[in-house]
C-alpha cells in the first residue's frame, strides 16, 4: 500500500472509531434512555451524568477517552509515524459522528486520550489540568479549557513542537464547540457539573447541545 493510501485508511478507520457515539450507546443499554432527549442533548459524559448514573457518566468518560487513545496505539503500531493523523481522524469523528448526522460531542474525553497516546507527559498534564479545573470550579467547561490550554503549552514545554501546534489547532476546535458554555459563564446562567438543564430550541427549531 503506497503513502497516500495508507494515510486515507488511517483517517478514514479513525474517524470512524472516533464516531462511535459511546453515550448514546451507554445510556441506551444502561436503561437511562435516548441521552439526545435529556439535560443538554450532548452525547458526551458530563450530559450523561445529568442522568443521575453516575456510573454510566465515567463509563462513558472512559470509553470516549479510549477511543481516541486507541486510535492513535493501533495506527502506531502498525503504520508508525502516522498518529497525530489518526488523533486528527478520531477527534473529528467524535465531534461530527456519521452515525448521529454529524451532530456530535465536544471532544474533550476524547482529546484527553488522543494526548495520553501521542505524548503521555502531555496527557497527563491535561488530565490534571482538566480534574483541577472541573473541581475547582465545579464547572464542566472551565475543565475543558483547563486541560485543551495547558496541553499545547507542556507540548512546547517538552520542545515538541509539533505535537503543540496540533494541539493548539484541537484547543481553538474545543473552544469553538464551547462558544455557547463561554457566554453562559460570562452571563452567569451555565449550569455547574450534574446540574440538570433543560433542553432549548435552536434557531433552527432543533434541540441544540449545551454542554
Amino acid at each position: 500500500m503506497d503513502g497516500w493510501a495508507l494515510a486515507l485508511c488511517v483517517v478514514i478507520g479513525s474517524y470512524l472509531l472516533g464516531a462511535v457515539p459511546f453515550g448514546v450507546i451507554v445510556t441506551r443499554f444502561g436503561g437511562a434512555g435516548d441521552l439526545r432527549a435529556i439535560g443538554s442533548g450532548n452525547i458526551g459524559a458530563t450530559n450523561v451524568l445529568r442522568t443521575g448514573r453516575k456510573g454510566l457518566a465515567a463509563l462513558t468518560l472512559l470509553l470516549d477517552g479510549g477511543k481516541g487513545a486507541v486510535a492513535v496505539l493501533v495506527t502506531e503500531r502498525f503504520a508508525p509515524g502516522l498518529g497525530a493523523l489518526a488523533a486528527v481522524g478520531a477527534f473529528f469523528g467524535h465531534l461530527y459522528p456519521v452515525w448521529l448526522l454529524f451532530r456530535g460531542g465536544k471532544g474533550v474525553a476524547t482529546f484527553l486520550g488522543l494526548a495520553l497516546a501521542l505524548h503521555w507527559p502531555c496527557g497527563l498534564i491535561a488530565l490534571a489540568a482538566w480534574l483541577l479545573g472541573a473541581l475547582v470550579s465545579r464547572y464542566s467547561s472551565i475543565g475543558a479549557f483547563s486541560a485543551v490550554v495547558a496541553t499545547p503549552v507542556a507540548a512546547a514545554a517538552f520542545l515538541r513542537a509539533d505535537l503543540a501546534l496540533l494541539f493548539l489547532a484541537f484547543a481553538l476546535v474545543v473552544m469553538w464547540r464551547h462558544r455557547d458554555n463561554i457566554g453562559r459563564l460570562l452571563n452567569g446562567t451555565e449550569p455547574r457539573i450534574g446540574e440538570k438543564r433543560d433542553r432549548t430550541p435552536d434557531r433552527f427549531g432543533l434541540d441544540q447541545p449545551e454542554t
